[in-house]
């Protein structure tokens, strides 16, 4: 198994070394597209602010996968090692990770960001309406971004995730407790991560409760994206 894996290993890194250029190349590409998602949001923020005198953003977090995990992640779905086989199988390159303050922020940004014509959304999860069974909640979206180059324009893809403070701080915690080496995780440990993303969701539910007395505000934003994307 280990002579297996090392060949594997040593297989991935000789078609990086042949593909080098041309594999930094579509990273680059990548990295635009995050910067123009990145870019929209930031404008978003400040129009929101303009409106209604605070940020909906908290913070804007971005990722970009490794040669090692996308090669992987070829091999383990069954793809070739192509570059083509990268853009055409695996959506999730670069990611970017947008925290709300509040839940309604969340669908009222992604609202506006679905909106602009620029943008295609490929793929929608609900997590926030509809939690993993591990107690998981935020929005994941696979949308399609031109870049704008020298000599051409080119379509990416990005995985674009939305999710509340609150959210974020219990993925981050689950992820770090959950996959720790060399320690069991228990059902009962299981449990009680999930009894906190109930506890995590119902803050959000009181916070947002109270967001909505503080500033009088009547729209069902929440409901009428749920509806209508």
């Amino acid at each position: 198994m280990e002579e297996k894996t090392f060949t594997i290993i040593e297989e991935n890194m000789k078609w990086i070394q042949e593909q080098t250029s041309e594999f930094a190349k579509l990273m680059t590409y990548y990295k635009c597209a995050i910067m123009e998602i990145e870019t929209k949001f930031h404008v978003l923020n400040e129009e929101f602010s303009l409106e209604h005198d605070r940020n909906p953003i908290s913070s804007i977090k971005s990722r970009l996968k490794s040669p090692g995990s996308i090669l992987e992640k070829l091999q383990r779905r069954g793809f070739e090692n192509s570059l083509r086989s990268i853009e055409e199988n695996l959506n999730d390159i670069a990611g970017v990770r947008v925290i709300c303050s509040f839940p309604a922020d969340v669908y009222a940004l992604a609202e506006s960001f679905l909106k602009q014509d620029d943008i295609t959304l490929v793929t929608k999860k609900d997590y926030i309406a509809h939690p993993k069974p591990n107690g998981y909640r935020s929005l994941h979206m696979i949308v399609e971004i031109p870049i704008f180059l020298a000599h051409e324009k080119k379509s990416m893809k990005v995985e674009l995730q939305l999710r509340t403070i609150a959210m974020d701080f219990w993925a981050s915690l689950e992820h770090q407790l959950r996959y720790k080496k060399e320690t069991e995780f228990t059902d009962e440990m299981a449990d009680e991560l999930y009894q906190c993303a109930k506890i995590s969701a119902k803050l959000d539910e009181r916070m947002d409760n109270l967001r909505r007395r503080v500033l009088g505000e009547r729209s069902c934003i929440i409901e009428s994206y749920r509806q209508n994307v």
